[in-house]
């Protein structure tokens, strides 16, 4: 029998193939900590849960601008590294994209657009400024991420600081006299949860990813690594793109001054995605941070 409360979220009124030859040795307590510094810096938590966001419907890649041998090239390389994952995908010709994938030489006028008539695809923000700035491309490669977060009944609602509804009716103490009074919470909601600790039964979900390539400024690399690029892309929010890993990393390869570089998804890469599809996602950010570090040095060894 399960023990079902209810949480309330108040959501601010204010105010977002090949591997390369590795060099650490994966033994012993040093190995897990430097494992957990690599999952904590690597992925971001998702704003309104604090967890790992991933996929939980199969992912539906589109992508465009280029010619069809290499547009498909790219969605078939995102499609092998996410059964790699075991992260779902769609097995529908028909499916609706949730991952659009665009060569363009004006990135920032397709984002113009986005942000004009679909702003809730830049991701999570609670204000004008905070989507203005999003909608900026910095990057030759950029992601955009829109999460969903799914409660214990299974419920989803796609993450966003615009109160969806008319908010909440509850029974709270009155603020002045004595007494209980209804409150009315414009910018609440419901959400079913186990009331425990450990993991209270929510969970974060990618609902949508755009990613935004400009062939211009990719002149000097091939396919195949730009495929891999923005397969890691596709499949976890990264935390920054201009940070070098402490460990080598397929991201690594377009941030400024890293030693670290690959051309290829590196065995590092790849344990973290094994890790991340395989953590419990309704569990704390801690226990899934830790699980995906045991999982990388459990796939890690030997290598």
């Amino acid at each position: 029998m399960r023990l079902v409360a209810l949480m309330l979220v108040i959501l601010p009124s204010l105010a977002l193939a090949q591997t390369v030859p590795e060099d650490v040795t994966v033994t012993g307590t040093r190995s897990r900590e430097v494992l957990r510094g690599f999952v904590q810096s690597f992925a971001a938590p998702t704003r309104l849960t604090g967890k790992m966001a991933r996929w939980q419907t199969g992912i539906c890649p589109i992508v465009v601008g280029l010619k069809p041998q290499f547009t498909a090239f790219i969605a078939r390389r995102l499609k092998d590294v996410a059964v790699k994952a075991g992260a779902p995908v769609s097995g529908s010709a028909s499916c609706k994209p949730n991952i659009q994938i665009v060569f363009t030489t004006t990135p920032q006028a397709l984002l113009d657009r986005v942000r004009d008539k679909q702003p809730y695809l830049l991701g999570y923000y609670d204000n004008t400024p905070q989507r203005d700035r999003l909608a900026t491309v910095s990057r030759p490669i950029q992601a955009w991420y829109t999460t969903a977060t799914q409660d214990l009944n299974g419920k989803v609602e796609v993450d966003s600081g615009k109160t969806i509804g008319e908010g909440l009716e509850i029974w709270l103490p009155c603020s002045i006299t004595p007494g209980i009074c209804l409150m009315h919470l414009p910018n609440a909601r419901a959400v079913a949860v186990t009331g425990s600790r450990l993991g209270d039964g929510v969970r974060s979900n990618l609902f949508h990813v755009i990613i935004a390539a400009d062939p211009d400024k990719l002149m000097d690399y091939e396919m195949g690594a730009l495929a891999d690029y923005i397969a890691m892309l596709a499949l976890t929010q990264i935390t920054s793109l201009d940070t070098c890993q402490q460990l080598p990393s397929i991201v690594n390869m377009l941030a400024q001054g890293c030693e670290r570089k690959a051309d290829a998804l590196t065995q590092n890469d790849l344990a973290y995605l094994h890790g991340l599809y395989k953590a419990a996602p309704d569990m704390t950010l801690g226990t899934q941070q830790d699980q995906m570090a045991f999982s990388m040095e459990q796939e890690l060894k030997g290598h």
